[in-house]
């Protein structure tokens, strides 16, 4: 991923947070893992609202690892926003549940989720997972102009220079 690009992670559940800093870590993700704990904060920090509307101290992340299972408003609701908001529609979301219902795999997707990842057990496999979302990266940094476009509209929305 890009030196320094934020990632946010919205997710209620303290062991996952935890489990997936220390994965971060492992992985040697320079990325800064910005967290909020339900749907309402993920939107407030996407939309850049409240305390989240000082962009230096809370850029608008690269990635998004989303839970559908938040407490306010779920992922689901959260997608579903994101890809309505002509603004904000381009940028990489991962579902990251505990959750392998074929409905919530299917609906996810239809919503506009990039990918749909199966949280795992134990640190060990969330490093691998880690990992695979670091290839995912590279991936889409392979397609032309994708990155260039996200980034752009990061500084944007950072309001940042060109």
């Amino acid at each position: 991923m890009s030196e320094n690009a934020t990632v946010l992670l919205a997710e209620d559940n303290e062991d996952d947070i935890i489990l997936t800093q220390i994965a971060f870590k492992k992985a040697r993700l320079a990325n800064p893992l910005e967290i909020v704990r339900d749907g309402v904060d993920a939107l407030a920090y996407l939309k850049g609202e409240r305390e989240y509307a000082d962009r230096k101290r809370y850029p608008f992340p690269m990635l998004l690892l989303l839970d559908l299972r938040m407490p306010k408003v779920t992922g689901f609701e959260v997608l579903t926003w994101l890809r309505d908001n002509p603004r904000l529609k381009h940028l990489p979301v991962a579902v990251m549940t505990s959750s392998a219902d074929e409905p919530d795999v299917e609906r996810a997707y239809e919503l506009g989720a990039d990918s749909y990842l199966i949280k795992p057990p134990n640190a060990e496999t969330l490093l691998a997972l880690v990992q695979r979302l670091k290839a995912y990266w590279l991936i889409l940094k392979d397609r032309p102009g994708h990155v260039e476009m996200i980034e752009a509209s990061v500084r944007v929305l950072n309001n940042l220079p060109p």
